[in-house]
Order: C-alpha cells, then sequence, then structure tokens
C-alpha cells in the first residue's frame, strides 16, 4: 500500500478551471471520503490520482515518486467505476482475471488470486455466472474483486453505490468499511452522498467549486465545521441558518434576543452574524436552556418511527426540529422552541467563516 500526496494541483479545461489550487494527502491504509455537491471536482480529482488526467499545474505523489508523468497503467492504482464496466460475455471469474491474464500473471497464481477474492466477497457460489444473472449488489462486488486480485498500491473509488436501491446501499456500506479493515489498504472515495461520507471515512475532504472548505474526521467536521458551506452540507436535515444583528453584545434575529457567548463575541467585529442550529440542537418546549423562539407555527410534521421531524415557521424564518415521536404535536400548533446558544454555531455574515 502508499501513501498518495496532492500538492498545489490544478486543473483546467481550456480556460475554464475546475480545480483549484488543492492540497491534501491521505495516509498509508487511510480511508480517505472526498464529497461535495455535483460539479464540485471530486471525481476530477480522482481521475487526476489515477491518471486518467494530466494536472494544470502541481504535484501528485503516490509512495515516494512523483506520478504526474506516469502512464495511468503504471502507477498500480485500481479504480471501481460508478458503472460496473464488466464484461458482459464473461463470467465473473473472467472478468475478475481479466486484468492478471493482461499482466500474464501464472495460471495457478490467477486461480489462486480470484478465489481469495471470491471468498472475501461471498462469491465463490457465482464464479461461473455471466453479469447479467447476478443482481446490482452482485455485480458491484465482481467489480470490487476485479480490483481486489491486483493487490494495488492504492484503491480509488468513484461512487460505487450510486447505481444500488437505498437498501442495498445500507447493506453495502458496513461491507465496505470491513474490507478496508480486513486489507489495511489505500482507498480513496468519491461521493455526494454525506451520510456516506460520516460512516466510511476515517477523514472526509468537503469540496465545492474545486477548492477544499475543510478536510478531518467525520465528527469534527459535524461538529466543528469550518464555514457556513460545509456546516449546510453535513447533516440530515440540514442546519438551520437565521441572519440577525449584533448591538452591546446581544443577537437579534427573528423575534429572538439573548447575550452572545464570550468565545464568539471576541472572534469577530461584524454586526451581522448567522446563527446556525442543527435539528436536533432545538426542543420542543421550555426548558432551562436560554435561548427560545415563541409562537412557532407548526407547518409539517413527519413521523419516521424513531423520530419526528417537524417544520416551523416563525417571523418569516423557517426551523426543523428533530424530535422524540411521542412528542403530542399536530399541525398548526403553535410551541416554544428552545436551544443553548453554547451549543449553537456562529458564522460571520460577511465571509461564512465559522466563529469560534
Amino acid at each position: 500500500m502508499a501513501r498518495i500526496e496532492l500538492k498545489n494541483v490544478q486543473k483546467s479545461f481550456g480556460p475554464t478551471a475546475v480545480i483549484h489550487d488543492i492540497s491534501f494527502d491521505v495516509h498509508d491504509g487511510e480511508f480517505v471520503v472526498l464529497v461535495g455537491p455535483s460539479g464540485c471536482g471530486k471525481s476530477t480529482i480522482l481521475r487526476l490520482i489515477a491518471g486518467l488526467e494530466t494536472p494544470t499545474a502541481g504535484e501528485i505523489m503516490i509512495g515516494d515518486r512523483v506520478v504526474n508523468d506516469v502512464a495511468a497503467r503504471d502507477r498500480d492504482i485500481a479504480m471501481v467505476f460508478q458503472s460496473y464496466a464488466l464484461y458482459p460475455h464473461l463470467t465473473v471469474f473472467e472478468n475478475m482475471a481479466f486484468a492478471l491474464r493482461m499482466r500474464k500473471t501464472a495460471a495457478p497464481e490467477i486461480e489462486r488470486r480470484v478465489h481469495e477474492a471470491a471468498e472475501l466477497l461471498g462469491l465463490s457460489d457465482l464464479l461461473r455466472r455471466k453479469p447479467r444473472q447476478l443482481s446490482g449488489g452482485q455485480r458491484q462486488r465482481v467489480a470490487l474483486g476485479r480490483a481486489l486480485v491486483r493487490k494495488p498500491h492504492a484503491f480509488l473509488f468513484d461512487e460505487p453505490l450510486s447505481n444500488l436501491d437505498a437498501k442495498l446501499r445500507t447493506h453495502t456500506r458496513p461491507e465496505l468499511a470491513r474490507l478496508h479493515k480486513q486489507l489495511g489498504a489505500t482507498m480513496v472515495y468519491v461521493t455526494h452522498d454525506q451520510v456516506e461520507a460520516m460512516t466510511l471515512g476515517q477523514r472526509i475532504v468537503v469540496l465545492r467549486d474545486g477548492a477544499i472548505h475543510q478536510m478531518d474526521s467525520p465528527l469534527n467536521v459535524y461538529r466543528r465545521p469550518a464555514d457556513r458551506f460545509v456546516a449546510g452540507f453535513i447533516g440530515s436535515p440540514s442546519m438551520n441558518f437565521l441572519r440577525g444583528s449584533v448591538k452591546d453584545g446581544v443577537f437579534a434575529c427573528a423575534g429572538l434576543e439573548f447575550p452572545l457567548p464570550d468565545a464568539v463575541r471576541g472572534a469577530t467585529r461584524s454586526q451581522d452574524i448567522v446563527l446556525g442550529l442543527r435539528p436536533e440542537e432545538l426542543r420542543v418546549g421550555d426548558s432551562s436552556q436560554a435561548a427560545a423562539f415563541r409562537d412557532v407555527l407548526v407547518e409539517v410534521v413527519e413521523p419516521l418511527g424513531n423520530e419526528i421531524l417537524i417544520y416551523g415557521r416563525v417571523n418569516d424564518e423557517r426551523l426543523v426540529i428533530r424530535s422524540e415521536p411521542s412528542l403530542p404535536v399536530k399541525l398548526d400548533d403553535r410551541v416554544t422552541v428552545s436551544f443553548d446558544p453554547l451549543q449553537a454555531h456562529y458564522f460571520d455574515g460577511a465571509t461564512d467563516a465559522a466563529l469560534r
């Protein structure tokens, strides 16, 4: 396995810059997830690492060598695509063995590696079948097996679960995590799904418009987002944002006033601040917490079994609240919603940077 490092990498297609001077590294044996909305450049970064695209500027290192001018076939990288890209006329065994045969690997070694990978992925009973006889999840495992048998320096995954239905994605995510633990392999995984990023990555890289907004552990990104974009992108339902103003250390928005925490007050001189509240940080009803929205109109209640989501409105501001399913609340109720200002998030209204 190998370490991957990108140093000041840029990529342009003609006059259009799509990757803007990004730098990050993936430790040997680490599982790193690139996450962001469509068009943020995450798949382009993966293709740059694989050698399918050439950087306009900067360096890409795999192990101890710079690979900018190294052909894709010589980088010893295995890539699993969004489409399974299996040969329909070949069996599962033949699909998994194809790359090894192209490298003229000895037949006994091919046999050993394919059966080893098939055992690991639960494909041993399917080796004689062709892709059309497999389910979507089985085809995805064949694509993984084809990568595994090569024993590459690193694995690259380009949204490999996006073609699976929701139940199968939920089943396959822990399989990928277990596979990484068993192999101890270096893995870079691209997705637009923040749930996949949070559950799979040891570190996640949050991207927008070809730039890195934050790279950290999933929990740190969730609990301490670097800016308003990260805070809104990571978490489902999304964080609530309410724009307000500050006067004499008191924050006011949507009919609510409370003293700003000292740490926030000392982090900015701006009078324009955005309050960020995660749905689970909000409580329906009065409490000992220091701040509360009064007269919140309940517009929608979504029962989800283990919880309910309440969509409310106060002074033309929208709020989403996550609560326990036993809460006696119904449409058109008017409720009080409280929160702890010390647990809230604050962002500079001009720059969107987090205030800490």
